[in-house]
């Protein structure tokens, strides 16, 4: 007797993986897109933590600036301004943003001043949150 399978059994295998694999890529797509939206809404928020700090410690004005592209954090020495710290943006991850061009400005205190709230939108297929920025330096994200 010989060992083997039928082409008939290789067939059914075959289509019934294909089925399941059909059914779950769709839900795996959407748990990506939510994964690359948190992950990019929790930079931002780190970001503007980092600036507070930097603001507080170096007791210098600082301003972030958040782009699709990068995330840039530069300090106001006399009048000239330096780079601190300069990250990927969303876009790296494939995520969108929608949100004011201008840079959050934040005080030697650590509080924003100028127009200083702000709110990021980012999304990413059907996954979508909402990084909110306050003037006095509180940052919700919002599913």
């Amino acid at each position: 007797m010989r060992r083997g399978f039928t082409l008939l059994e290789v067939l059914v295998t075959l289509s019934i993986a294909g089925l399941i694999l059909g059914l779950a890529l769709p839900r795996l797509g959407d748990m990506l897109d939510r994964v690359a939206v948190t992950s990019a809404a929790g930079e931002i928020a780190a970001a503007h933590s980092r600036a507070r700090v930097i603001a507080v410690t170096e007791s210098r004005v600082t301003l972030l600036s958040v782009r699709p592209d990068s995330l840039i954090l530069l300090v106001i020495e006399d009048t000239d301004t330096a780079a601190r710290w300069a990250g990927p943006g969303p876009a790296a991850a494939g995520v969108a943003l929608s949100g004011p061009a201008r840079p959050l400005m934040l005080a030697p205190t650590g509080v924003g001043f100028g127009v200083s709230n702000a709110t990021y939108t980012l999304s990413r297929g059907m996954a979508a949150r909402q990084v909110i920025v306050s003037r006095w330096g509180r940052v919700r994200i919002i599913p």
